[in-house]
C-alpha cells in the first residue's frame, strides 16, 4: 500500500504538471485568437492598409520595418508604438528610430477601425503583426497565417531599442543580435531580404562612399558604377536625409532582387552586402545565392522567418493589457492620454 504522504506528493505533482501546461496553452498564440471577438479584424487591417498606400508609395515597407523594430525589443508587445509619457521613456527617441520610423498615423487608423468594431478585444502587438503580413502581400510578396493573441506591455526600453541592428553593422554583430533574439543565420538572411522594397537616407551610406578607410575612399564592396550614382544621390556634405531606393531594380515589390543585388555589389547598407562579401559569409552566401535564383524559395523562408520573429517573448494570458490607444497605456493621465500622431510625410528612414 502507498504511504499517504507519497500519494499526496504524487497528487501535488500531477496538480503542478497540469497547471503548467494549461499555462503553456494559454500562452500558445493561435490563427483562430479571435474568431469568436473579431472575425474581420484581417479584412480590417489590410483594407486600411491598401488605402494608406493610396497616398503613401512607402506605405507598404515603412509598416513591415515597424513590426521588426517592435518585436527585435523586449519581444512583439507594441512597446515601440508608446510615446513619451512620466512613465514611458519612447523607443521612438532611440538612435535607430528618431526621425526614422514612421507609419504610426497608419496604425492610429487601423486601431480606431478595429475599436468601431471590436472595442477592447484586438491588441495593437496583434495589429502590427496582421500589418506586416498585409504590406508584404500586398506589394507582392507571400501570404500567411498570421498567429494571434500578443497583448500589449505597459513598458518601453529605449536602451534595448539603441541596439536594434544597424545599416553599419558587421555580419558578426549581426548574428549576434539576431541570435540573442532567437533568430539563426537563415532568419538573418530571410528577414534582411524585406529590404527588396523601401527607402534609406543617404546618412547611412555615405560612410560607404567617402573616406572608408585610410587607403580606400570608397567601400571596394560596393559597384562601381553604382556608387557613383549614390555619390550623385548623396553628395558629400549634402542632405543626409535625401532618401534612395533600397533595390534599384524593383523598389515598391516585394520580391527577390534583393538577394541579385548583392550578387551584383549593389547593397545600399553596409548590413547588406556583408551577407554575401563578408570573408566568413559562408553559412549566409549561400542562402543569398539560393534566394537570389529561387524566389519560391525566398518566399516560403520569409513566411516562416516572420512566423519566428513574431513568436519572440509575446505577452499572453493575464500579462499585459489591451491598449484602448496604440501610444499610451491604459492606465495613465495627464501627458498619457495626450495622442501623439508623428507627422510622418517629411521623414526618411534607414529601411523602409
Amino acid at each position: 500500500m502507498s504511504h499517504p504522504c507519497s500519494l499526496l506528493l504524487a497528487l501535488n505533482l500531477i496538480t503542478i504538471t497540469l497547471a503548467l501546461l494549461s499555462q503553456r496553452s494559454q500562452a500558445q498564440l493561435s490563427p483562430s485568437f479571435y474568431n469568436s471577438t473579431c472575425s474581420n479584424v484581417s479584412a480590417i487591417v489590410r483594407s486600411t492598409v491598401q488605402q494608406a498606400q493610396t497616398s503613401d508609395v512607402r506605405i507598404y515597407a515603412s509598416l513591415t520595418r515597424l513590426f521588426f523594430h517592435d518585436c527585435f525589443v523586449q519581444g512583439c508587445d507594441g512597446s515601440v508604438l508608446l510615446v513619451n509619457s512620466s512613465t514611458i521613456q519612447t523607443e521612438q527617441d532611440a538612435v535607430p528610430n528618431k526621425n526614422s520610423i514612421r507609419g504610426f498615423n497608419v496604425v492610429a487608423d487601423i486601431k480606431t477601425a478595429v475599436e468601431n468594431a471590436c472595442p477592447g478585444v484586438v491588441s495593437c502587438a496583434d495589429i502590427l503583426a496582421l500589418t506586416a503580413e498585409a504590406s508584404v502581400n500586398l506589394a507582392g510578396g507571400p501570404s500567411w497565417t498570421v498567429l494571434l493573441g500578443r497583448r500589449d506591455s505597459t513598458t518601453a526600453n529605449i536602451t534595448a531599442a539603441n541596439n536594434l541592428p544597424s545599416p553599419f553593422d558587421n555580419l558578426t554583430t549581426l548574428e549576434q543580435k539576431f541570435a540573442a533574439v532567437g533568430l539563426n543565420d537563415t532568419d538573418l538572411v530571410t528577414l534582411s531580404g524585406a529590404h527588396t522594397f523601401g527607402r534609406g537616407q543617404c546618412r547611412f551610406v555615405t560612410p560607404r562612399l567617402y573616406n572608408f578607410s585610410s587607403t580606400v575612399n570608397t567601400d571596394p564592396t560596393l559597384n562601381s558604377t553604382y556608387a557613383t550614382t549614390l555619390e550623385q544621390n548623396c553628395p558629400q556634405g549634402g542632405n543626409a536625409s535625401v532618401l534612395n531606393n533600397l533595390d534599384p531594380i524593383t523598389p515598391n515589390t516585394f520580391d527577390s532582387n534583393y538577394y541579385i543585388n548583392l550578387q551584383n555589389h549593389q547593397g545600399l547598407f553596409t548590413s547588406d552586402q556583408e551577407l554575401l562579401s563578408d570573408p566568413n559569409a559562408t553559412t549566409t552566401a549561400s542562402i543569398v545565392n539560393n534566394f537570389a535564383g529561387n524566389q519560391s524559395a525566398f518566399f516560403d523562408s520569409f513566411v516562416q522567418s516572420m512566423i519566428n520573429m513574431g513568436n519572440i517573448s509575446p505577452l499572453t494570458g493575464s500579462s499585459g493589457e489591451i491598449r484602448t490607444n496604440c501610444s499610451v497605456v491604459n492606465s495613465g493621465s495627464g501627458l498619457e492620454l495626450h495622442i501623439r500622431i508623428q507627422h510622418d510625410s517629411d521623414k526618411g528612414s534607414a529601411a523602409e
